[in-house]
């Protein structure tokens, strides 16, 4: 028997511990996992004018911001009765701007944080060619200057010395990508982190000719990197790693509320979505539509001593950190009682079983590539496979929304704030399933929940002592060198866990002025 604690887990946004125990063969028998941070967003929205919401909640993440104005938004839309009279020109924008972010999430997601556990950069030391930017990171490995490369877990590093060269230069292009992504996400969002543009009754920001020529060519920059260079590289990765397409599975249940609206129902369950909700069993394959009445949190292992098996419409947040069994900020959350895994295999699969023909004639490309059954996308790789399409079948939607926006027409609904209220907004960020819950009375904030992708992911324990998805993932992991665990790490970062963000302040000239912990 072996305990293996890593602590924290790197190449993730915020600070997440996980336990496993090992038997006397190393396969991992129970695990645990614990978001040391506490998220207390929704205490501080308590009382102000409900308008801040779609503000203050982007600063709940600074990694994906735009998916908690999109969450938040669409809760302010229902809550103050406005979410069928959003303009085409608003809904489409939202899009645009949210899509932008769904782009420079996934190429982070591979290339800056999950890339490095398969990609051995020290491939590129001593490099003398033409390519400028495996020159660079030779200067870095000659100088001893490895950072962010090192230090890592070393795992079992099996591309070519050629791929391994090409994966390294990729991992500098992609950073220029994600500036593009960003710098197309401010034409219609104002700005990136924490947009503007995207605000209760549709978007601010007026649509112009010049501003869809910019969006537009940076577009077709990434559209081309997404599709030459992008999902390449994790078909290269498969093909040399294919045994990962069996290993970390986890509860193969997966949820999706959908997103990118295609309509202004204001049901969220009957709109009309580029990618669909629902609800898949993994064994069967069979989509059930969304009931947004079945999602609850349980707190019997969460570092908090408010109520359990809340729905999050009456959800309270009091923390208790010294909470007998507690072990996670998180809370559990739960749909029909049942752990759910979410994120961009839970929205492909969804996808796929509800008979999308872009999504499955895609995965079915790629299963035949590998001769493997659906049942290979519940894995480590089909994880990274699913995160690659989706990211392909935004960019692609992209180009054709843009298309539908007119220049001159209305982009934002006029309204007036109502003394009461309720709201719910869901909507899929680039790591899962995102749902928004809000209050008003007198005029302002009287409750605030979010349940964010890695609480459903990431949850501890619930009531009934169910592991969460990711425990699940890496309960039966054989791990070859416990002092070296890099299977466990491997399947922790395919979810993209994402806790908490941690800001500091700057000068222009990058000196830092001072560190701050809150307790």
């Amino acid at each position: 028997m072996a305990k293996i604690v890593i602590d924290p887990v790197t190449r993730i946004e915020g600070h997440l511990k996980i336990e496993a125990v090992t038997d006397d063969n190393g396969v991992v028998k129970e695990a645990h996992c614990s978001g040391l941070l506490f998220r207390g967003i929704e205490i501080i929205l308590r009382g102000r004018d409900p308008r801040d919401a779609q503000r203050i909640t982007q600063r709940i993440c600074g990694v994906c911001p735009t998916a908690h104005a999109m969450a938040s938004t669409l809760n302010l839309d229902a809550a103050f009765g406005i979410a069928d009279r959003i303009p085409s020109n608003g809904r489409v924008m939202r899009n645009l701007i949210f899509g932008s972010n769904y782009i420079q999430s996934h190429i982070l997601h591979f290339y800056h944080l999950a890339a490095l556990d398969y990609v051995d950069v020290t491939a590129a030391a001593g490099y003398q060619g033409p390519d400028k930017r495996l020159r660079q990171v030779a200067d870095f490995i000659a100088r001893g200057s490895l950072s962010p490369f090192l230090p890592r877990y070393e795992g079992d590093y099996r591309l070519s010395r050629a791929v391994n060269q090409a994966a390294v230069a990729h991992y500098v292009e992609a950073l220029d990508m994600r500036r593009d992504a960003q710098e197309m996400l401010a034409i219609f969002g104002g700005k990136m982190p924490h947009n503007m543009g995207i605000f209760p009754g549709g978007a601010l920001e007026q649509v112009t000719v010049d501003k869809i020529a910019e969006f537009r060519w940076r577009l077709e920059r990434l559209r081309d990197f997404i599709d030459n260079i992008y999902i390449p590289d994790v078909l290269a990765v498969a093909g040399v790693y294919s045994d990962y397409f069996g290993i970390g599975a986890g509860c193969k249940r997966y949820l999706a509320y959908g997103c990118w609206d295609l309509d202004s129902e204001p049901d969220l369950t009957k709109r009309k979505r580029a990618l669909p909700h629902g609800v898949v069993d993994g064994n069967t394959l069979k989509r059930e539509p969304l009931d947004p009445s079945l999602i609850t949190e349980h707190i019997k292992h969460s570092w908090y001593k408010s109520g359990s098996d809340l729905p999050p419409s009456r959800g309270e947040t009091v923390p208790d950190v010294n909470k007998p069994g507690g072990y996670s900020f998180l809370k559990a959350p739960r749909y029909g009682g049942k752990v759910c895994e979410v994120g961009p295999l839970s929205r492909v699969v969804v996808a796929y079983a509800a008979g999308d023909q872009t999504v499955k004639k895609m995965v079915d490309g790629v299963l035949t590539q590998f001769k493997a059954q659906p049942k290979a996308l519940f894995s480590v790789l089909g994880r990274h496979a699913a995160r690659a399409l989706e990211c392909k079948i935004v960019a692609d939607a992209m180009a054709n929304w843009l298309l539908e926006l007119k220049p001159g027409e209305p982009s934002c609904a006029q309204y007036e704030l109502p003394e009461s209220g309720q709201g719910m907004g869901l909507t899929d960020a680039p790591r899962g399933s995102l749902g928004h819950w809000i209050e008003i009375k007198d005029g302002v904030i009287s409750n605030y929940q979010a349940v964010v992708p890695t609480t459903w992911n990431c949850s501890p324990r619930d009531d009934n002592d169910q592991p969460g998805a990711c425990e699940q993932a890496l309960q039966g992991t054989k791990v070859k060198d416990p002092k070296n665990p890099f299977e466990l790490v491997r399947i922790v970062r395919s979810f993209d866990p994402c806790l908490a963000c941690s800001i500091h302040m700057v000068t222009p000239k990058g000196e830092e002025i001072g560190r701050f912990r809150v307790a």
